[in-house]
This record gives C-alpha cells, structure tokens and sequence, in this order.
C-alpha cells in the first residue's frame, strides 16, 4: 500500500530517474512542489520543456545553445586561432568558470571506448578535422579527462592533427594545489613529474 496519492507517487517516481537521486530525495522534492505555488510549478514544468524543446547543438562547437551559434562562438572578443577539445558540455562550464580561457571550444560528446564499442565516428573527431583543415587554428588544446578513454583520446586527437602544421597541447595533470606529495597516489605524481614545466 502506498503512503502516497498516486499522482505524487508518479512524480517521486520520475524525480527517481534522475542521477544521483535516491527516494527520500526525490520524495523531498515531490513533497515541495505540492507545497508550492501554482505558478512554480508552472515554470518548473516550462522550464523542462523549453529545455527539450529549445536547445539544440551550435554548429560550430557543438555546445548547447538556444540559438544556431552559440553564445561563446559568436563572442567577437574571443581568439579563433585557439581551439580547446572538450568530452562535453560540462567541462566547457568547468573551464569558463576558471575565466583563463579566451579562445574557443570544440565539444566531442563523448571520449573513444573500445570496450563500449565507442569509435572515432560516435564522436565529434572528424567535424575537429574538418575545423582544422581550414587552416585558420594555431592550436589545439586537448583537455580530455586524465582516465583510460580520455588518454587514448588524446593521443588518437594527437595522431589525427599530427599532419597538419599546428600546435597540439595536452591540459597539465597532477598535483592538486595545496596538497602534501606523501598523500598523492603514485599514477597522479608520475603524471606531475612527466607533465612537467620550466620555471
């Protein structure tokens, strides 16, 4: 027997689908919308739809945007010799959140697994290819993630560009700043130590 009524236990139910949210925390969300306003709930379910409805992919980073260029794509103030390689639009908010990036982005959607059976064609390799060969970027910067798909990531990136006559980068790895070098795991120091810079 159901301690709710159905239409409440539905909606427990959907918020349950969501990452990262257990029952009580979706029974906690679903109790807090019933406690709302109608005019909440309104906006809540608008904002959903606008979200599928609405966003679609710029067709030149391949970031989500409202619009057919997004809004970074269209900033005039930003370099387009410089383009940074993403797995996907959550690194891209991770990087402009540090402000230090001027240039611009290219979002893969996705990082190569074998394992997974994810190739070079279920992501975005071939559109930075593309990019590249029009001959106006000076340098690539591969900011996949530092695990087993995002290395082999790069370093496949790292092959394809190899050709042109371009500057490739690898994002710097390693030690948190603030953190004593006895506590770092052995795979993340030889990564400092490799990734190395002069001083």
């Amino acid at each position: 027997m159901s301690y709710y009524a159905e239409p409440i236990m539905r909606l427990i139910q959907e918020f349950s689908k969501l990452p990262g949210i257990g029952e009580k925390t979706a029974t906690r969300l679903a109790v807090h919308i019933l406690n709302s306003s109608n005019g909440y709930a309104a906006a809540l379910a608008k904002s959903l739809i606008d979200v599928k409805e609405k966003i679609k992919v710029c067709r030149e980073c391949f970031n989500l945007s409202d619009k057919e260029i997004c809004s970074i794509c269209s900033d005039l103030d930003r370099r387009d010799d410089v383009v940074c390689v993403i797995e996907g639009i959550n690194d891209l908010a991770a990087i402009e959140k540090t402000g230090g990036f001027k240039g611009k982005y290219h979002v893969l959607h996705g990082v190569l697994s074998p394992l997974k059976g994810i190739g070079p064609d279920d992501v975005k390799i071939m559109e930075l290819v593309k990019k590249v060969e029009k001959g106006d970027i000076k340098e690539v910067i591969i900011a996949t993630n530092p695990n087993v798909d995002g290395e082999a990531t790069a370093l496949y990136i790292t092959k394809v560009l190899k050709s042109f006559n371009i500057k490739v980068t690898r994002i710097a790895t390693g030690i948190p700043m603030g953190s004593d070098l006895e506590y770092i795991d052995a795979a993340t120091l030889g990564m400092a130590i490799e990734g190395r810079r002069e001083m």
